[in-house]
């Protein structure tokens, strides 16, 4: 019998990882709850399963799953007929899912107990790291496991990190977006300060990816339409990385820095402002869309 692997959640990241793995000769086969997700990966010639009691079957040697929270990720592994009691032992668990910490160490900690291999493994890169396959992936989990992923970890991105233990990839990932987040407010201020000041946008951008001013919203995913072709804000502000899930990332950071006591008064800040953005009804637009807010009455890009 030929082994499979089962994908769970193929949304905007979840979808391009999945056909990834396709395309490198797996065997793949996805569930989605959204009918809408389940259509756009038949599409892209994934076999789709339509129930996820179906999805779990003897063939299936590899779970991954791409989940918006915590508490999906619980339910999917933890649930009532939750597939952590419906795989066998030698089936390997990966979950991209960027969650809190100790829901990721609940859910591996079952795991473990059932004697099976899992490891926490979120991602940073977007939607276009997902679809060219240069994700950076920051792994929790212990070294056999780890080993046991990377294959398939190097079919879906580009720079694999092991952490530590498990609940060390979602710590790690916590603390990428956090100054993700912070980057992204200062690369709108810094443009639009620009803009207002009369200074052609594209030179300073120019100027900034070359000084030390740089960072992976100048150089990579610019929050300014017309800088770099294919992102964002290049697209009307359609999500490649929503504002909400920066939002409930953020909100993640500030529940961990809480917890062990850490100053985190920038990220406060970023949270409040995100967190505006987001009740204003911009969840759903990229998070390179809170450049609107900084931006004021200067800000004149489109935006669906």
């Amino acid at each position: 019998m030929s082994k499979s692997i089962a994908f769970i959640g193929v949304g905007n990241m979840g979808c391009p990882m999945a056909e990834n793995l396709m395309k490198a000769g797996k065997s793949v086969k996805v569930f989605d709850v959204s009918k809408k997700m389940l259509e756009i990966a038949r599409d892209k010639n994934l076999e789709i399963i339509e129930n996820l009691d179906d999805l779990i079957t003897a063939d299936v040697e590899t779970v991954i799953t791409m989940l918006p929270e915590g508490k999906h990720s619980k339910e999917v592994y933890l649930g009532e007929n939750g597939i952590i009691n419906r795989v066998s032992k030698d089936c390997l668990l990966i979950d991209c899912s960027t969650i809190d910490i100790q829901t990721s160490i609940e859910i591996g900690k079952k795991a473990s107990e059932l004697g099976i291999k899992m490891i926490d493994a979120p991602v940073s890169g977007g939607v276009m790291g997902a679809q060219k396959a240069t994700l950076n992936i920051m792994v929790g989990g212990s070294k056999e496991a780890y080993e046991k992923a990377l294959p398939l970890l190097k079919i879906m991105g580009k720079n694999i990190f092991h952490a530590g233990d498990l609940g060390s990839g979602n710590g790690a990932k916590i603390c990428n977006n956090m100054a993700l987040g912070i980057a992204m407010i200062a690369a709108s201020e810094s443009l639009m300060l620009a803009k207002r000041l009369n200074i052609d946008i594209k030179k300073v951008h120019e100027i900034m990816k070359n000084a030390s001013g740089n960072s992976w919203p100048i150089s990579v995913y610019p929050p300014l339409p017309g800088l770099i072709d294919g992102t964002p804000s290049n697209n009307n502000y359609r999500a490649g990385f929503s504002a909400g899930m920066m939002n409930k990332d953020l909100k993640l950071a500030n529940k961990c820095a809480k917890q062990v006591n850490a100053s985190t008064p920038l990220a406060n800040i970023a949270l409040e402002i995100y967190d505006k953005f987001c009740e204003e009804g911009n969840g759903t637009k990229d998070f390179s869309a809170i450049s609107k807010v900084v931006g004021g009455d200067a800000w004149n890009y489109p935006i669906d």
